[in-house]
């Protein structure tokens, strides 16, 4: 809870402008109950969103398992998954602090990206094979990183991801 609460905080003023006060108050703990459980706010940044990742992570990997359905809307759920829902100011404020201090979130701004990755490629490579899946896959990301600039909505983003992917998976 408090690590949610942290993060739409973060998403609402920046990471800069957010104080830990903020924090405590949208998680409504006291500042010093908050100062317990974090030690600071970079602390406090990087467990929220490494919490959101690996969220993300296992909501990909159970849309991406359901092979019941079509490839392409799996593939479009795990990119909304991935990316979808952090258009708009988080994403903007993400990639500025990212920037700012590349030590910040550690190893997981390396390691979870690739493991979405490998979870797209497998996804695609049971269905189509092994050959061309990574650089379709790569392709996909491009796109969806474009995308995500580019985007005024998740909705916006979302139909034009389709038709990136409709595009790729035939």
């Amino acid at each position: 809870m408090v690590l949610d609460a942290a993060l739409t905080t973060f998403a609402r003023f920046g990471y800069r402008k957010t104080s830990m006060e903020e924090v405590a108050r949208a998680a409504h703990i006291s500042r010093p109950g908050l100062y317990f459980l974090f030690s600071s706010k970079e602390v406090l940044f990087r467990a929220a969103v490494t919490q959101a990742l690996e969220r993300d992570i296992a909501a990909v990997e159970h849309v991406l398992a359901d092979s019941g359905r079509p490839l392409s809307e799996r593939l479009v759920e795990a990119f909304d998954q991935w990316a979808g829902r952090y258009i708009g100011p988080l994403t903007r404020d993400v990639a500025e602090v990212i920037e700012a201090n590349p030590d910040l979130l550690g190893e997981i701004v390396e390691t979870v990206p690739r493991r979405f990755e490998e979870l797209v490629t497998d996804a695609i490579a049971a269905e189509t094979g092994r050959e061309a899946a990574l650089a379709v896959t790569q392709t996909m990301i491009s796109a969806s990183i474009g995308l995500k600039h580019q985007a005024p909505s998740r909705e916006f983003f979302l139909e034009r991801l389709k038709v990136a992917i409709d595009l790729l998976v035939r």
